[in-house]
């Protein structure tokens, strides 16, 4: 099977026991209905990135799901929590890449950073494109832009603090393979 689609989705939870909060951030997210698979970070060919809404409209109750999944999760007051996806695609008939990282203490636009250079460096490293790990991001996304070969690149990132009463606080981020 290889999907045709994917979209991506973020969710946080909240509650007294840690499995219920992950399925609250399933909920928050919208695909608790699914049973998920994890998978790696393989995006392919011709596979096309769709918006939320039309991706949970093609998935159905009970369906086995393929997903690229960031989850973290904390009881410690007021931790900073993120999950976060990040995704990178070329501009030719080659596959692109997905990364997951999950961090303590960074907000959302650190983390989402962090996970997109994850993988434009994972896509970079496979496509022969040069580059200085010890340069910032910002400098090596124009690089990666500017040789043509990386077209796009974006992350979602979920982040939460935890609870004040030390209900375990739950966050995801996915990117979510649909087949057709």
């Amino acid at each position: 099977m290889i999907p045709k689609y994917l979209f991506l989705t973020k969710g946080v939870g909240k509650h007294k026991e840690p499995l219920q909060s992950f399925e609250l951030a399933l909920r928050n997210a919208g695909i608790q209905h699914c049973n998920i698979v994890y998978v790696s970070s393989i995006v392919p060919p011709g596979c096309k990135t769709i918006p939320k809404e039309k991706g949970l409209k093609m998935i159905k109750p009970g369906e086995i799901t393929f997903v690229v999944l960031s989850k973290n999760c904390t009881n410690e007051p007021h931790r900073l929590i993120a999950a976060s996806i990040g995704v990178a695609i070329p501009n030719n008939d080659k596959y692109g890449y997905l990364s997951e990282h999950h961090s303590f203490g960074q907000t959302d636009e650190i983390a989402g950073d962090y996970a997109e250079d994850l993988a434009a460096t994972m896509l970079a490293t496979t496509m022969g494109i040069p580059f200085d790990p010890e340069t910032a991001w910002d400098e090596r996304k124009k690089l990666f832009k500017a040789s043509g070969l990386i077209i796009r690149t974006s992350n979602i990132t979920q982040s939460a603090t935890g609870d004040k009463n030390g209900l375990w606080t739950t966050v995801v981020a996915a990117a979510v393979f649909v087949p057709s």
